[in-house]
């Protein structure tokens, strides 16, 4: 007796769920693993051609889920739901690495300041800025975000930072913005913000240590890389 196709798609989709359990996703395919988060939005149809489809019109893994929704379901035979489903995917990872960071960590070097904080900007399409209120021994406190702009701008409420380092009883304040489709370099306005923001901080007694920026290149410490200097500022 022949095997319909809807046997065929239901084994397809046993194995390859049987192979993510066995091996994780180490050794699948871009294509594969995109077929996987699909199943469970496109319940009855082959979701191979679609993903194969989505990595052509987009070019890679990261770019599909970075994708505007209203683009996603615009897709032949995408659904709400499986569109849905891949913009929580970058959400979900950027929530699993901030709540797996160690919360204890002192950031008093660059390296540890920079790993605490890539992790909020992780799959970020728009620019977005934080603040990161530490004690004196450089412990957070608590971290807020301030703002959320365009593709390359977000503005910021020096008023806000202060009212909320007053509020956290914190001794030091880290920024950090990110530029989401460019370089970390810091623009003319990114140079007069971070002066501002440090003249604010210093009359309620509060140490601006940095600005970092993040992008998709790496990321920039304004204060390590000369751009800001605590010393030259009146």
């Amino acid at each position: 007796m022949p095997t319909n196709e809807s046997d065929l798609h239901r084994g397809h989709r046993q194995r390859l769920k049987k192979r993510f359990l066995e091996e994780g996703l180490d050794n699948f395919e871009p294509h594969n693993i995109l077929e996987l988060l699909l199943f469970f939005g496109i319940p009855r149809r082959d979701t191979n051609p679609l993903a194969h489809q989505l990595l052509d019109t987009y070019g890679s893994f990261s770019a599909v889920l970075d994708a505007p929704f209203d683009d996603l379901v615009k897709m032949k035979g995408m659904t709400e739901s499986a569109a849905f489903l891949l913009k929580l995917c970058t959400g979900v990872s950027r929530a699993y690495d901030i709540d797996k960071a160690d919360h204890t960590v002192l950031l008093n070097s660059l390296a540890a300041i920079e790993k605490y904080i890539q992790p909020f900007f992780k799959g970020k399409t728009n620019e977005e800025f934080y603040a990161f209120y530490l004690d004196n021994a450089c412990k957070v406190i608590t971290s807020r975000r301030l703002s959320e702009g365009g593709l390359n701008s977000a503005p910021v409420s020096i008023r806000r930072i202060v009212e909320y380092a007053i509020s956290s009883n914190c001794t030091n304040v880290i920024v950090a913005h990110n530029h989401p489709h460019g370089l970390a370099s810091p623009s003319h306005a990114d140079c007069v913000t971070t002066i501002d923001i440090y003249r604010a901080l210093k009359t309620c007694e509060v140490n601006l240590l940095d600005h970092i920026i993040v992008s998709p290149s790496g990321c920039t410490s304004m204060l390590n890389d000369g751009f800001f200097c605590p010393d030259n500022i009146f």
